[in-house]
């Protein structure tokens, strides 16, 4: 379980990334983003639906109220008119008195400064109207003050009385509240020359002008209350369209990591319960083709067993104890790997324990068996150890040294250079174990070094070499190498042909005294303990 923990486990992700990861990179997240993005275009749509007729129906209404003020005004003016001059501030006080009219009325002897509503185009749109219909009615030239005003600090005459000091019979104290005053429709006309005629009034609507106020708490308040509930809506509605899904995933991390998922429950909607089928499916041919494959290997490995007692027998009948130990030596290997075939194909890895093996020694023996078959093989070597699986670097040395020997083949100068040396002090590689395998074939082009490692991978010129091949060598080396800790490097040599460097960690401790031993049969005692422990 070793694998499944390094890959399950991760940095611990701070709470921003992760919440920016689930709104914007989980199905979940985008589901309820998208849903509420939905949501807040529409509720933008149907406000700005609304607030324009809102805005239609209170300019109209406005519009009116203004024409009507305006009347009244017109009406006020002729009334004073026909009376006589010394009589009219009479009739006005008597009115205050009695509330006998909408308008506050005053006779100044000069206009008073008022501060109209700042910017408020509604609000300009009405003192336009009155001021037009009045000035309609009067001679031209009359000089006429409209102003929509706010009752607080509102003087009604130019000795600077205000408004709100005003008895409560003469204004309506709830217009005048300081929370929430009621804006004052302002008129001043020069009757006479240093005389003014000052009316001033709420309009019929006096709060029309707050209707146009969108932002407002109360018409904000069930909108958001709104999106909190579409959003709690659908983050559980996500959470359950994706919780199959969830499952699904998990399921499909564990394929491959030496574990039996059970079949998973069909749950969710039509197309996730097709998906999870699907996978169920997938996942019974597997472990139908695993079966097989394991029965397969196993009746290989048995069969084999039998001709190679054979040859050992017949091994023993050899007069010469050097050529009987080299028979001996190989059919060591051949009974280790037949041991490990078998463990190979139900683990896909091979366990070995790990114990210091001398890299010289191992090159000098396929070096040997290599040149045996005609193969022109350069080697300087050096007496350096590594710790590691020795099965498996001799696998890994074994395919460096295969492709330099079959893909280098067609060159002039047909010949495999091997290299060890260690890394110098104070370096990068200090404490490394370097291996240099140089071939003198065409080389690999640039833009395939970067491929060279993958499985699978094959250029044209090894495919017309070797047909047969599946171009798995250098990804199995890489695997190795991996494992080790150490690293693997691959570049076309400035003199020609292909050359491949691989460091591994050295061992410290010096070697004991079994590696000192000739390589033959140094190499067959670490595999086969390696072997026998595994198995």
């Amino acid at each position: 379980m070793r694998f499944e923990a390094q890959g399950l486990s991760g940095e611990t992700q701070s709470w921003p990334r992760r919440s920016q990861g689930f709104w914007f990179d989980s199905l979940q997240g985008r589901f309820t983003l998208a849903m509420l993005a939905g949501l807040v275009i529409v509720q933008l749509l149907v406000n700005l639906l609304w607030y324009r007729q809102v805005e239609l129906r209170t300019r109209r209404q406005a519009e009116l109220a203004a024409h009507h003020v305006a009347s009244g005004v017109l009406g006020a003016l002729r009334a004073l008119r026909e009376l006589p001059a010394p009589y009219r501030p009479l009739v006005i006080e008597q009115l205050r008195t009695m509330g006998g009219t909408r308008f506050l009325v005053f006779l100044n002897k000069g206009e008073v400064p008022t501060r109209a509503l700042p910017d408020l185009p509604l609000a300009r749109s009405v003192e336009a109207i009155v001021r037009q219909e009045i000035g309609a009615q009067l001679a031209p030239g009359t000089p006429i003050r409209v102003a929509l005003a706010s009752p607080q600090g509102l003087k009604v005459a130019p000795s600077g009385a205000l408004l709100a000091d005003l008895p409560d019979s003469w204004v309506d104290p709830s217009l005048l509240a300081s929370e929430r005053p009621a804006p004052f429709l302002v008129i001043q006309v020069e009757t006479e020359p240093g005389q003014w005629l000052y009316l001033t009034s709420a309009m019929p609507d006096p709060y029309f002008l707050e209707q146009l106020d969108f932002f407002t708490w109360q018409r904000l308040a069930p909108q958001l209350l709104t999106l909190c509930l579409a959003l709690i809506l659908t983050v559980i509605a996500a959470r359950a369209l994706t919780r199959p899904l969830r499952g699904l995933s998990r399921a499909a991390a564990l394929v491959g990591h030496r574990t039996t998922p059970q079949p998973l429950r069909l749950s969710g909607t039509s197309e996730v319960r097709r998906a999870i089928q699907a996978f169920n499916d997938m996942q019974e041919r597997i472990r139908r083709y695993l079966s097989d494959r394991e029965r397969l290997f196993a009746s290989i490995s048995h069969d084999l067993r039998t001709p190679i007692t054979r040859l050992r027998l017949r091994s023993e009948l050899l007069d010469d104890p050097a050529v009987q130990d080299e028979f001996h030596e190989d059919l060591d290997e051949l009974d280790m790997m037949v041991k490990t075939a078998l463990q190979i194909v139900k683990d896909t890895d091979i366990h070995e324990n790990r114990a210091p093996v001398r890299i010289d020694l191992v090159l000098q023996k396929m070096v040997r068996d290599a040149r045996m078959t005609g193969q022109q093989i350069e080697l300087k070597e050096l007496p350096l150890t590594v710790f590691g699986k020795p099965l498996a670097l001799k696998r890994a040395l074994g395919n460096l040294l295969d492709n330099a020997m079959f893909y280098g083949a067609g060159a002039q100068q047909h010949r495999t250079e091997l290299e060890m040396a260690s890394g110098e002090p104070g370096s990068a590689e200090e404490g490394q174990v370097l291996l240099t395998v140089r071939d003198h074939g065409p080389g690999v082009p640039e833009s395939a070094l970067a491929k060279l490692g993958q499985p699978y991978t094959r250029l044209d010129h090894g495919s017309k070499l070797r047909g047969e091949g599946l171009g798995l060598g250098l990804s199995i080396v890489r695997d190795i190498v991996a494992d080790h800790g150490g690293s693997l490097r691959f570049r076309n040599h400035p003199q020609g042909g292909f050359e491949v460097r691989l460091a591994l960690p050295g061992h410290a401790a010096a070697a004991p005294p079994e590696l000192a031993t000739p390589p033959d049969s140094a190499d067959s005692a670490a595999a086969t303990s390696s072997a026998s422990s595994a198995s």
